[in-house]
């Protein structure tokens, strides 16, 4: 089945090339259902990583045609462009965020944290957009420890941001406010490939992550209310790195509670693959933008998402530090 998204800007409908599609649905469908233990191993950290060496470490003969099958824009690159030299080199890129992404002057706004296809959704029962249960569990996503935090984000809303391999890694605070908490949630590394998330019930809060609270409500802050920002690793992703940097990519640094983030900045970096960020926003705080809403809705759209009956459920391809939302 063919996964289409629609392009933001010219509202184009396009059809995704799956890397490695058959062999996602070789694992997830025959490999998962025989063998419990196998699928457990190459859904592991061990394998995740060699993979991830496979795959992305070995040498580049030709790195510009390596760029152009991939659909990326050397233009764009902050280093020069032969010195990427390997596919990992080239999907942890740096680029001229300030000039190729920049910031819309709108005031109390939320950005998108990656270059990414994004769904929007709502934790309210009686929503239309009420998908979560199709993609994580809250109370798995945030760690049932941390019950204060499902008590914050009840009845709130979502979006998730799903990296492809050839998207732009760096992730990028989506809105300004202090660290309230920061932690980690060990997991699987399932791959974010649509066959798969299909196939696997919430995977989302079933890989190892990180979360991030951030409350905007502070002096120079977003004032959106508490935000969550949910870094989902996946297949042949190795690691998360913090690196938060006030200016460009100089000195960057762990995030940790206190501190004070401005929006727009690079956050963190995932080693190279597919993967996955989610936000969640307190109840009545936001509104998402009008596009991402209609195109969502959109049948004209064959995706592999589905809100059932028939009705696909309609990525958009957005970038980073683009709007998503303002206050409401």
């Amino acid at each position: 089945m063919l996964h289409q998204y629609v392009e933001r800007y010219s509202g184009s409908v396009i059809t995704e090339r799956m890397m490695g599609d058959h062999l996602i649905r070789l694992l997830y469908d025959k490999v998962r259902e025989n063998s419990t233990s196998l699928f457990n191993l190459l859904t592991s950290s061990w394998s995740s990583s060699l993979l991830s060496a496979v795959n992305f470490d070995l040498p580049l003969s030709n790195s510009a045609s390596f760029a152009a099958r991939c659909g990326i824009n050397p233009d764009e690159y902050l280093e020069p462009p032969e010195s990427l030299n390997t596919p990992r080199k080239v999907f942890e890129r740096k680029i001229r965020y300030n000039e190729c992404r920049p910031i819309p002057q709108v005031p109390k706004a939320v950005l998108s944290p990656a270059d990414a296809r994004v769904l929007i959704g709502s934790l309210q029962q009686q929503s239309l957009f009420l998908i979560k249960n199709k993609f994580f569990v809250m109370e798995e996503l945030l760690g049932s420890a941390n019950k204060v935090w499902l008590t914050a984000f009840n009845e709130g809303d979502f979006a998730i941001f799903r990296l492809t391999p050839d998207k732009y890694h760096y992730n990028h605070t989506p809105v300004a406010g202090e660290v309230i908490d920061h932690y980690q949630i060990d997991g699987s590394y399932h791959s974010c490939n649509p066959s798969a998330v299909i196939s696997v019930v919430t995977p989302y809060s079933k890989n190892k992550r990180v979360v991030t609270i951030i409350d905007t409500d502070v002096k120079g802050g977003s004032q959106v209310g508490l935000v969550a920002m949910i870094e989902v690793v996946a297949l042949m992703i190795g690691d998360i790195v913090q690196a938060y940097s006030s200016a460009g990519y100089d000195s960057p640094q762990p995030v940790s509670k206190g501190m004070n983030l401005l929006q727009g900045q690079p956050k963190s970096l995932y080693r190279p693959g597919s993967s996955t960020d989610i936000l969640l926003f307190q109840q009545g705080r936001v509104q998402f933008c009008p596009d991402l809403i209609q195109n969502q809705q959109r049948r004209d759209v064959q995706s592999r998402f589905s809100l059932g009956f028939g009705q696909p459920l309609v990525e958009t391809d957005i970038k980073v530090r683009s709007l998503l939302a303002t206050a409401t």
